[in-house]
């Protein structure tokens, strides 16, 4: 039933009302993906271990990529290529995603571990370095579903974009997946909030690759406090009803260093939920994350009235010739 729900509401094109920035306008707007949303509804909490199991997600909103998402550099056209079964749901204290990851080449385990000509220190664990270099998911969220003009994540609370890395983490360096700081990465605010949740773990992700190979599986958990910061100092709680936030996600992807000559970095792909090309980062561009704070319940069919009993004037009227006819 779940399933069903978000097919019929994942491409809502209901816009909450406090989103107030002017309309955007020229290329970027043309190609912009039409307005999509998912609802996190209550659920038992899950095990952050990297496999993912039906009886941990069955009671999650169930999504689908990523053709039909916006592609930041080579399209994406075979889901045997890059695509993902996505779960999103909420136990009350955190928010949690998981991800099923289809993907034919593994950077850094089915092939070398190349590095971009335009950054030789992309592996570096430090702002120098690219966290979103390698296959990869990030999620960005705007709690507070409010921007001002071209406005990007701030790097906290209000507004972030985080990193899961298959390759390389913060916690366990190059060669293990897991989390890693994201944008504005240069930020030394940002950098430090983003680490704080990292080591305290505020936010936790495991990523690991399929047994079978040919994909992999990421788990992630963000904790509502300090997280989602909906207003200065005070954090999502069930106890506020449903709530919106802007929310983006994007799936990337390294093969072979050829497949992405004329991409930035040699990516080969890089497909984003909601948003327009270069300009998906862009907090007025993302979709939007429906906190709900009960559990869904489908609506429940009209109880059908006691049959009436006909009278004998009705009673005759049926056996007449033209009710015959009819």
């Amino acid at each position: 039933m779940r399933l069903l729900v978000l097919l019929m509401l994942a491409n809502s094109t209901i816009w909450p009302q406090q989103k107030t920035a002017a309309k955007p306008s020229g290329k970027s707007e043309t190609a912009k993906q039409p307005p999509r949303s998912l609802y996190s509804f209550p659920g038992k909490t899950p095990k952050l271990d990297g496999v993912i199991e039906k009886e941990e997600w069955g009671d999650a909103t169930q999504f689908f990529g990523v053709k039909d998402w916006v592609p930041q550099f080579t399209p994406t056209t075979d889901p045997n290529d890059l695509s993902l079964h996505g779960y999103v749901k909420h136990d009350g204290k955190r928010l949690y995603f998981a991800f099923d990851i289809t993907d034919d080449v593994l950077y850094g385990i089915d092939i070398p571990r190349w590095l971009p000509d335009n950054n030789p220190k992309a592996h570096e664990l430090t702002p120098e370095g690219f966290p979103w270099f390698g296959d990869e998911m990030e999620i960005l969220i705007n709690a507070t579903n409010t921007w001002v003009d071209n406005e990007s994540v701030a790097g906290n609370g209000r507004s972030w974009q985080m990193v899961c890395n298959l390759t390389k983490s913060r916690l366990g360096g190059v060669g293990t997946g897991g989390l890693l700081e994201g944008e504005p990465r240069k930020n030394p605010k940002a950098w430090e909030t983003y680490r704080n949740w990292i080591e305290t773990e505020a936010m936790e992700c495991a990523a690991k690759p399929k047994p079978e190979g040919k994909g992999y599986f990421i788990e992630w958990a963000i904790s509502f406090h300090p997280c989602l910061e909906v207003e200065p100092g005070k954090f999502y709680s069930p106890s506020l009803g449903n709530r919106a936030m802007g929310l983006n996600i994007a799936l990337g992807d390294l093969d072979e260093k050829e497949k992405g000559q004329e991409n930035f970095g040699n990516f080969h792909h890089e497909d984003w939920f909601a948003g327009a090309k270069n300009v998906r980062t862009q907090l007025r561009y993302f979709g939007t994350l429906w906190m709900m704070s009960d559990q869904y319940k489908p609506p429940q069919p009209a109880a059908k009235p006691p049959p009436r009993k006909a009278s004998k004037s009705s009673q005759k009227k049926s056996t007449s010739k033209s009710s015959t006819r009819r």
